[in-house]
């Protein structure tokens, strides 16, 4: 009897095992009760830090504005085409720079050099060149997003098998052939990669150059409602950013095991 007792006693313990999202969702109420008392109990004054209830409030006020969802859509419409350019461009320069030795040694210094400059340094250009429009916060999309995919794919380049590279030589494949089928399945992993990370940067230094630019989203609404003493609908549109991020970061993760269902990590990572 103590054995049968003993072993299941572990699966008891395994069914009584509280979801993550539960654990989630609970963290999430906690942060909303721990917003909605500071300001309450006067250790943060209200005019800084709203109640939470008060800034729930402001959102529920923002769903039904118009400008709103055009600052969303606007927001939305420069992450993606950003986003989109950067992942073609570092794409196709990843492959041609990774399958030419000598290009890549002549391009390293470069990419390394150009690499490292943070693309809001590159704001006073962009405003010199178009303004406060939407071509400004492309600059920076473009540009933040644009390594992270080309620095992955060179990655899975060089990952590239020499013994399946020469072998598609030897067959005489066509230099699209050995892309399509030695270079790209071992680079697609790397692809996905740089597509997540490009997709979560490209989303910040979208709302930051509005932000900053003044150009139309949700950023220039965070600057709006800032410099006007909205700060019930400031930190609402905090929020809406946040959701966004989060949004976001699912649909990629979702992309990238759709796209990479073949591959044994993601094979594993849903056996799990």
């Amino acid at each position: 009897m103590s054995v049968a007792t003993a072993t299941r006693t572990p699966q008891a313990g395994a069914r009584r095992r509280v979801p993550d999202s539960v654990l989630g969702l609970a963290g999430l109420a906690g942060v909303a009760v721990l917003f909605e008392l500071v300001p309450r109990v006067g250790l943060v004054d209200e005019r800084y830090l709203p109640p939470a209830s008060v800034t729930a409030t402001a959102l529920a006020e923002l769903v039904s504005d118009a400008a709103f969802w055009q600052a969303l859509t606007s927001t939305l419409l420069g992450w993606a085409l950003g986003l989109a350019i950067a992942t073609v461009a570092g794409v196709v320069l990843g492959i041609v720079i990774g399958s030419v030795p000598a290009l890549r040694a002549a391009t390293n210094s470069t990419i390394e050099f150009l690499r490292p400059i943070p693309s809001v340094a590159l704001i006073p250009l962009a405003v010199l060149l178009f303004g406060a429009d939407l071509r400004s916060t492309l600059i920076l999309v473009v540009y933040a997003s644009f390594w992270q995919v080309l620095v992955q794919v060179l990655y899975g380049v060089a990952d590239v098998d020499p013994v399946a590279r020469d072998t598609a030589r030897s067959y005489r494949f066509s230099a699209l052939s050995q892309v399509r089928t030695v270079i790209w399945p071992t680079a697609l992993p790397y692809v996905m990669t740089g597509f997540r990370l490009a997709a979560a940067v490209a989303l910040i230094l979208e709302i930051t150059g509005e932000l900053i630019i003044g150009s139309p989203g949700l950023g220039n609404a965070i600057a709006t409602a800032q410099s006007s003493g909205a700060v019930a609908t400031m930190y609402a549109l905090v929020v809406v950013t946040g959701l966004l991020g989060v949004g976001v970061n699912v649909l990629v993760r979702r992309t990238e095991r759709r796209v990479l269902r073949w591959h044994p990590s993601v094979r594993r990572e849903v056996a799990a």
